[in-house]
């Protein structure tokens, strides 16, 4: 009852906090890279508008991954970045296992000036929508 009586005497104040919150939310999301379905992906990668990054550990790399993927486990990603200079021309799509590391190694690459977008769901929402998977 007192939390309702606080957010009608402090509108204003609530109004700023979920406001900041709202666009410290939009920024770090921004910053990451923008989510991309599956189905956009798969658009993508067929035109060779994209590179598809998977920076899962090398377990679950091995146990399936996206046709054509480059492996960098997100440890790893500072130093092996080189790696994709190569594709400076095109989107750099980021997997990961349900999206948890995604937005940092999104944050990282932008920051050498890549082009990043996310895999919306990581590679568990591509494996649920019964998408095509290779194993090493």
């Amino acid at each position: 009852m007192e939390f309702f009586t606080f957010i009608s005497e402090q509108w204003v104040l609530v109004s700023i906090l979920l406001v900041l919150v709202y666009v410290f939310a939009f920024t770090e999301r921004i910053k990451s890279g923008k989510p991309l379905s599956s189905h956009e992906l798969t658009r993508m990668l067929n035109a060779d508008e994209a590179v598809l990054l998977d920076v899962r550990e090398s377990k679950d790399f091995k146990e399936g991954h996206i046709v054509g993927a480059i492996h960098i486990p997100f440890n790893k990603i500072k130093e092996n970045s080189a790696e994709l200079n190569n594709h400076k021309n095109k989107v750099i799509v980021i997997a990961d296992k349900l999206g948890q590391h995604a937005g940092a190694a999104g944050r990282i690459l932008k920051q050498q000036g890549f082009q990043v977008r996310r895999l919306s769901g990581g590679m568990a929402e591509w494996k649920n929508q019964n998408l095509p998977v290779v194993k090493d």
